[in-house]
């Protein structure tokens, strides 16, 4: 019997990745072009929209009713938020040293750039500076469940299904039957995750095919040294600091990236973690993590442990300031990284996370905020390799919390090899 030829889920995504890239070029500043194309990349962004949210709630109701340990929960969280902590620091201070070593802001002349419009996300800074970091803690806790989850307020989400879980667990066999329709909306959700994901190959040649259109590769070239500075920094933070974190959960980065090679592709073509999350979820179940572990650590860490965004930050900043020519002393760059550390959290759920949070920054060591405006151009290819990296520090976290708490199964994840024997 003849076997049946398969192209893979990776192998369609590049096609459509390489498509639009071809398309948008040959419709380069062609505006009739986003409005054939970017229906495609909002229809498949707003599929997985959908289907997130059920997906965390079903998968954290049972993962925490199936432990129903209040103190085993209140301990992951504690070690998860440190971890957090730990890695996104490292990540804003490798970005302000690779920044400091090979200045990609001195002698750009601005003359040669233009100017993006960065006016929609200034209303949004305005707001989140007006929270302290208590109204960002009492943010968390929702006042209408239903209502975030319609905002897809992450934190509130995950407060509300925690605490929902442990009631489950606490009532005992009366909970049994709700534990079961969660269980079943949980197992029903992947399996439209796996529909939803035959879509993904059209919706990447949608969106890469309006952003080439829209920005073409010209763009890049005045600003070629800080795109290629901020590609080769995430390489190093993922094949240096992310490769020894992965030593210490006994897993090989190479291994974890072959493992996740489709769900990379698809979230540097969308420049989506979201569009990724049912997926790593279920994918670091199958790795060894548990999945009360799992469905915590990853959807907390889409809001705490965005490395890739906190390292482009970190380097955005300083790109600024160079080329403005304002020099920052060791002083004001640790003011800058204590900010960066405050001001990248919890607000993950907001359009243009990158840009808010370096508007709600700049200001704080006399950077002139309309110096985004020159690197605004860009941001959406500096935003796919980001994306990357947080999506890979995000499926790492899930294994470290799970060694970290003696629970990782070794054997799943040695099963898992020996399933897939083509990933060594």
């Amino acid at each position: 019997m003849k076997k049946k030829f398969k192209i893979s889920l990776a192998t369609q995504i590049l096609v459509g990745l390489i498509l639009g890239i071809i398309v948008g070029g040959i419709f380069y500043g062609n505006p009739k072009i986003e409005t054939y194309l970017q229906p495609l990349g909002d229809i498949f962004l707003h599929l997985i929209k959908m289907i997130v949210v059920p997906i965390i709630i079903s998968t954290l109701i049972v993962g925490v009713a199936g432990t129903g340990d209040m103190k085993q929960l209140g301990r992951l969280g504690g070690k998860s938020i440190i971890y957090f902590e730990i890695i996104t620091t490292v990540a804003i201070v490798v970005g302000l040293l690779s920044a400091n070593l090979f200045q990609p802001g001195a002698g750009v002349n601005m003359n040669e750039l233009s100017q993006g419009d960065i006016s929609k996300y200034v209303s949004t800074t305005e707001a989140v500076q007006h929270e302290g970091p208590f109204e960002i803690i009492v943010g968390i806790v929702p006042t209408n469940i239903i209502q975030s989850m319609a905002e897809g307020d992450m934190l509130a989400i995950i407060f509300f299904s925690v605490i929902f879980g442990l009631g489950v667990a606490a009532i005992g066999e009366r909970g049994k039957p709700v534990l079961d329709f969660f269980q079943g909306v949980a197992d029903a959700m992947f399996w439209v995750t796996n529909l939803v994901m035959k879509f993904a190959p059209l919706g990447v040649f949608g969106l890469i095919g309006v952003t080439v259109s829209k920005y073409g590769f010209a763009s890049l070239i005045p600003l070629a040294k800080l795109a290629i500075l901020v590609y080769a920094t995430m390489l190093f933070f993922i094949f240096v600091i992310l490769a020894l974190v992965a030593k210490f959960a006994g897993v090989s980065i190479f291994f974890l990236i072959k493992v996740l090679k489709d769900e990379l592709i698809l979230a540097f073509s969308t420049a989506s973690s979201e569009a990724v999350l049912p997926r790593i979820m279920l994918k670091m179940e199958k790795l060894g993590a548990p999945k009360d572990i799992v469905s915590f650590v990853i959807p907390t860490g889409y809001s705490f442990n965005l490395d890739g965004s906190t390292l482009y930050q970190a380097i955005a900043a300083l790109f600024i300031a160079q080329m403005y020519g304002i020099h920052l002393s060791i002083g004001e760059q640790i003011t800058l990284m204590l900010v960066l550390m405050v001001t990248s959290k919890g607000i993950a759920g907001v359009p243009g996370v990158s840009f808010v949070v370096l508007l709600a920054t700049l200001g704080t060591v006399g950077i002139p905020l309309e110096g985004l405006a020159f690197i605004a151009g860009i941001d959406r290819i500096l935003d796919m390799g980001r994306t990357v990296v947080n999506v890979i520090g995000n499926s790492l976290a899930s294994l470290v919390m799970a060694k970290w708490e003696g629970r990782f199964d070794t054997d799943k994840m040695k099963n898992y090899f020996k399933d897939n024997e083509n990933l060594a």
